[in-house]
């Protein structure tokens, strides 16, 4: 058996698997070992950094990757997009702002342009500067999101996208960390998936050991939404969006209490970045979804995509005839 939707058929890729790229965890190597799995790996664009995104173009390969920026950042540096789109990615991803300023020129370099989107009102918006790919994000993923809950949303996204711009091709992401949670949104009507906590905690991860470790511990219920954790690294983020992290001593003492962290960020971010560079993760942030319950181990990024592939596969064979019954 095979899963084959028109997201593998755009992107020529043999699963509907998309590495999320996240700025602290998904360099080359890792975007590349997604790829070289099946699916399709984005570099993680982060806060812009030309020097950075070089560095992991370089470590990708030859593997075919792609990018993604966080609009908003991007439209403080638009001069990062230039270099990117002459590499010629195979697609490119825009989260978190309008799209608009950044799509035209992405449409003409021929790669797929992806908006990810947290409401019908956002997805409207990258309908309407074309979006080849929206990515459905539910309020369960791990990192910047917002409130809506992936289950309703997918599905109202689909039934939005199916009338009024039927081949644009819809994925979902949040809380999907194995092949139960790809079946479930390909039943949605999504045609693919996009993860981000799960290759997080994978061998190829950028992100520090004692973090992978940390996120294949804890639970989902272990998460929370909050603004602490751009406070104390100094981040400006738009409002409307928070970060899911699993909760720990930074959160029990500033959760609640921002408007002190605030006050406090000359003694507290010094003190924050120290704990950070150590590894110790009893203080530093862990990005992380609800669906780390999920998650138990640290393997290569191709045996997370070959799992989750199987598992899905195994999934829609057995499941339906499991709970439907002659009448």
């Amino acid at each position: 058996m095979t899963i084959a939707t028109r997201l593998t058929k755009r992107l020529g890729i043999r699963h509907p698997v998309l590495l999320a790229p996240m700025g602290s965890a998904s360099g080359g190597r890792l975007a590349a070992a997604v790829s070289a799995a099946g699916g399709l790996g984005l570099i993680g664009g982060g806060y812009g950094d030309q020097a950075w995104l070089d560095e992991q173009f370089a470590a990708a390969g030859n593997q075919r990757v792609g990018c993604g920026f966080i609009t908003w950042s991007l439209a403080k540096q638009p001069q990062l997009l230039a270099p990117v789109l002459a590499r010629r990615p195979a697609a490119l991803m825009l989260s978190f702002g309008d799209p608009a300023p950044f799509a035209p020129a992405v449409k003409a370099s021929g790669a797929a342009l992806i908006c990810q989107v947290q409401t019908l009102a956002h997805a409207r918006t990258a309908l309407a500067c074309g979006a080849d790919i929206i990515v459905a994000q539910g309020a369960e993923a791990g990192g910047h999101g917002a409130t809506r809950g992936l289950f309703p949303l997918l599905p109202g996204v689909v039934d939005l996208v199916a009338a009024a711009r039927p081949e644009t091709i819809v994925v979902a992401a949040g809380g999907i960390a194995d092949g139960r949670g790809l079946a479930a949104a390909l039943m949605l009507g999504a045609e693919g998936v996009l993860l981000g906590t799960r290759f997080y905690a994978s061998e190829e991860s950028l992100a520090h050991p004692n973090a992978k470790r940390r996120a294949a511990e804890a639970g989902g219920d272990e998460t929370l939404r909050t603004t602490v954790i751009d406070l104390i690294r100094d981040i400006d983020w738009p409002a409307g969006f928070t970060a899911r992290m699993i909760a720990n001593t930074l959160t029990a003492t500033w959760h609640g209490n921002e408007a002190t962290l605030a006050a406090a960020k000359a003694v507290e971010i010094p003190r924050y970045e120290a704990h950070r560079l150590a590894g110790d993760f009893s203080v530093a942030g862990v990005l992380a979804g609800e669906g780390i319950d999920l998650i138990h181990d640290v393997p290569s990024a191709g045996s997370i995509v070959e799992r989750l592939v199987g598992e899905a596969e195994a999934t829609l064979a057995a499941r339906p005839r499991a709970v439907l019954t002659a009448s």
